[in-house]
């Protein structure tokens, strides 16, 4: 089986690939079958030379690879008809910009696969770059807030090599006694943890956090059901919210008025309430000064996320009275960080990470009949068409 890396051509250049040379050792050790095909890149943060030097072949052309696999959307005119693809599609949610993408796919006979679906048989995802979007995100916030107070002078993640030089520049900073609050419990929460974990900030419980005063920095981790309540006062679980978000109001206001800063990592559902409305965010109470929003949901849960940053530029300042973008160092600016891409800037780190996760959950499934049906859930289309599982998708093609 011949596994074609592909050189990413999105704009701006994405730096990840699913394999590093060491994650294509670690596959063919594994799975002796497979022989992978590197396309040449000088974008790639893992350089051909790298790849070479591990005995990988290094083309051009992968007009001769069984399956093709990359990180963000192939361009249209670069996609080779009548193969299997695995790649971030950005389509699965009938996002209009990759509209034609979808259509080219189907009309070259292309099997895809979205790295998005690929799940298990609880339709749990097994892959993403979440994790590394959670760590990044939560040091990006953190250097927002030394920025915006003076305290300290972090530099971009982006121009660090790796985790360890990351780690270092963490290693320098002293924080003030704040209050933090961090929400979500998956991938991006977990990684986000680790980050507040490392620094050695306590952890202290939802009633702690808002009922008490510290003298040293503080954070509490909160789920859905931390700042969510059931409109109808009927006994509350995770199943129900996540079942019916729309029975539910924000309590989240609460932890506004106790924190200094906000690190979201959650997952929010359109039809779940908002977080931070504008009333909220220019009530007199609320107290947060620094929102480092992960999951980047434009017009979403969050009112101060008004666009995605970029990592050249990650922050910007929110005016809560006019409800609209200022210089992040006004008196009055609360500080946000929405960066949508946050895994590219320690793109090794992040690689390295998503090649560990493919190969436990994906490689198996091509040697081993696809007993989980991991292949065959995450198929969007086959055969020119979409699979049953996305036929939801068919009206989203018409032009």
């Amino acid at each position: 089986m011949k596994i074609g890396i592909i050189k990413e051509f999105k704009t701006p250049p994405d730096k990840r690939v699913v394999f590093s040379p060491s994650k294509c050792i670690r596959a063919k050790e594994e799975f002796p079958q497979i022989e992978f095909l590197i396309q040449k890149s000088d974008i790639r943060s893992f350089s051909d030379k790298e790849y070479e030097n591990l005995g990988l072949s290094v083309v051009e052309d992968l007009s001769m690879a069984d399956i093709l696999i990359g990180v963000k959307e192939v361009p249209i005119d670069k996609l080779i008809s009548n193969k299997p693809y695995f790649f971030f599609s950005h389509t699965i949610k009938k996002q209009d910009y990759n509209k034609k993408l979808l259509q080219a796919i189907l009309e070259k006979n292309i099997q895809l696969h979205d790295h998005e679906t690929i799940v298990n048989k609880e339709d749990v995802r097994l892959i993403g770059f979440g994790y590394y979007a959670g760590v990044i995100g939560t040091y990006n916030g953190l250097r927002a807030l030394g920025l915006k107070q003076g305290l300290f002078n972090l530099p971009k993640a982006s121009d660090l090599k790796d985790r360890n030089e990351f780690n270092k520049e963490l290693d320098k900073i002293i924080l003030p006694n704040i209050k933090i609050v961090l929400s979500g419990k998956g991938r991006v929460g977990f990684g986000a943890k680790e980050v507040l974990d490392y620094l050695q900030i306590k952890q202290v419980s939802v009633k702690e956090f808002l009922d008490n005063s510290f003298d040293e920095p503080v954070y509490v981790n909160i789920d859905v059901l931390d700042y969510n309540s059931r409109i109808d006062n009927n006994e509350s679980s995770a199943d129900d919210f996540y079942k019916n978000p729309q029975e539910y109001s924000s309590t989240f206001m609460k932890f506004c008025k106790s924190s200094d800063v906000f690190i979201a990592g959650h997952y929010h559902n359109p039809k779940a309430p908002k977080l931070i409305s504008k009333e909220n965010i220019s009530s007199v109470d609320f107290n947060i000064r620094v929102i480092a929003d992960i999951s980047c949901d434009i017009d979403g849960p969050i009112v101060s996320t008004i666009r995605p940053s970029t990592i050249e530029d990650p922050i910007y300042g929110y005016d809560p009275i006019n409800h609209c973008e200022i210089d992040y160092m006004n008196k009055k600016a609360i500080v946000v960080m929405a960066v949508d891409n946050l895994p590219c800037e320690l793109p090794r780190d992040a690689s390295e990470a998503f090649g560990d996760m493919f190969i436990e959950s994906v490689l198996p499934a091509f040697f081993n009949g696809d007993v989980d049906l991991i292949l065959e859930k995450s198929k969007i289309t086959q055969k020119g068409k979409l699979t049953p599982r996305f036929d939801y998708l068919q009206d989203f093609l018409i032009d």
